[in-house]
């Protein structure tokens, strides 16, 4: 063993071979072509890994050529603080390439890299479909998937911090993989992507402020509840845009999530950003009933309180916070802010298209001309599939069949830059064997 210097020195040296294995995703990675990124999703990812290695590989050359020097040899101890701080920089990287490694190398599994692809497609609908602000659409961010177990869905948005404080180039949903494959995980993805769009357009802040100011007029008794409520907008307002964007395929989805042993259903946590469950799922269905009016989402309430009745734990808390849900929904359908224009949050999220009667009639079309899939959005066709299962036309290996079927059209029609095809007539459409989108008969 050498002296101290000269050891740092090798360490130092170390770290740029092991920098020098950390290759590039598009050399590294094999997917069949429908699976993969959005080119400019991967682009993003690219150079944002290739800036960091390349800012980190300058800093160990000019730490070398320091430590070479006469400055260097004077020191041991500073040197060896220097090379911790190289070290822990060079770790925080790979932290940030295995947090994109899990997005794009699930794009080579067999069916499952064309399912993210669908589902890309799909998340990047749904952000666009609910952005409403003059401005925001021209700087959406790009949105990519992958799968991971549990129950829950979850999102790393677009701009904020990754660990080294870098700022994440493309928002990043995690999937649970439990949800594959149904139109149950429309619901998580299109919360998922409320997040972003509510950080784009600032709502949970201006809904917090007028949820404050309601507190404060509120009878005695019922401020707590409405101080809750001001805590669980951050998920309040995602589980509103699910609605507004897949209408009651969004409820069943959270349904199907929350369905749980009482003790979680129920569970109490006032610094838990979720609302409890039980209280989650009545929201969800008031939302749609203010958005989509419609019987059916009294019929999904109740079918919800019989499945779990209120027992006798924090039943008084619990029976204000239902009570306060109209109040609740009717200050979010009318809250106006500048990110919204003249028109009030109803308005500008509510779809015309995504009523129940005129999904109810989309799915008719569809059954009579599969060809009426092709020209949905993503958002629209995962809300006609859940109506249509909601309406119980659709079962659960056909709404499977559905469901794959979309997405592998989604990924299928990106793949061959279905922008560009649009203007170009020889281009050939989809070639329909890919493509096995046909609502079934009823009976």
């Amino acid at each position: 063993m050498g002296s101290p210097l000269s050891m740092l020195e090798s360490e130092a040296v170390a770290l740029l071979v092991r920098l020098e294995h950390v290759q590039p995703f598009s050399l590294s990675e094999t997917m069949v072509p429908a699976a993969a990124l959005h080119p400019r999703a991967l682009c993003r990812l690219e150079y944002f890994l290739h800036h960091g290695q390349a800012r980190l590989r300058r800093r160990i050359k000019r730490y070398l050529s320091w430590l070479r020097s006469d400055a260097g040899e004077a020191d041991a101890a500073r040197a060896q603080r220097a090379f911790v701080v190289l070290r822990l920089e060079f770790n925080t990287l790979l932290s940030q390439f295995d947090l994109f490694a899990d997005v794009v190398t699930q794009r080579s599994e067999h069916g499952t890299g064309v399912w993210l692809a669908g589902l890309d497609v799909a998340a990047a609908d749904g952000l666009r479909t609910g952005t409403v602000a003059p401005g925001v659409r021209e700087r959406l961010p790009e949105v990519a998937c992958y799968l991971d177990r549990g129950p829950g869905a979850a999102i790393r948005r677009a701009r904020t911090r990754l660990p080294g404080g870098a700022e994440n180039p493309v928002a990043i949903v995690r999937v649970p993989r439990e949800r594959m494959i149904g139109s149950g995980v429309a619901s998580s993805l299109m919360h998922e992507v409320g997040h972003q769009g509510d950080a784009l357009l600032g709502l949970r802040d201006s809904v917090a402020g007028e949820v404050a100011l309601h507190a404060a007029d509120a009878p005695a008794r019922d401020r707590a509840v409405w101080r809750l409520w001001e805590r669980w907008l951050g998920e309040i307002i995602p589980d509103l845009w699910a609605v507004a964007s897949v209408g009651v395929c969004s409820t069943l989805g959270l349904i199907q999530v929350v369905s749980l042993p009482r003790a979680f259903v129920f569970r109490w946590g006032t610094d838990d950003p979720h609302p409890p469950p039980w209280i989650r799922v009545l929201l969800s269905a008031a939302v749609g009933a203010r958005l989509y009016p419609h019987p059916q989402w009294e019929r999904l309430r109740r079918t919800w309180v019989e499945l779990y009745p209120l027992g006798s734990g924090r039943r008084e808390e619990f029976a204000r916070l239902a009570a306060t849900i109209p109040e609740l929904v009717e200050l979010l359908a009318g809250h106006r802010s500048s990110a919204l224009g003249p028109r009030t949050l109803a308005q500008a999220m509510a779809l015309t298209d995504r009523t129940p009667q005129r999904l109810a009639a989309i799915a008719e079309r569809w059954r009579r001309d599969p060809r009426t899939a092709a020209l949905l959005s993503p958002s629209l066709a995962f809300a006609v599939v859940g109506q249509a299962k909601a309406d119980g036309t659709v079962g659960p290996r056909d709404e499977g069949r559905l469901v794959e079927g979309l997405l592998r059209s989604w990924a299928f029609g990106r793949a061959l830059g279905r922008e560009r095809a649009a203007a170009d007539p020889a281009v050939p459409a989809c070639p329909a064997r890919h493509v096995r989108c046909s609502i079934p008969d009823r009976g």
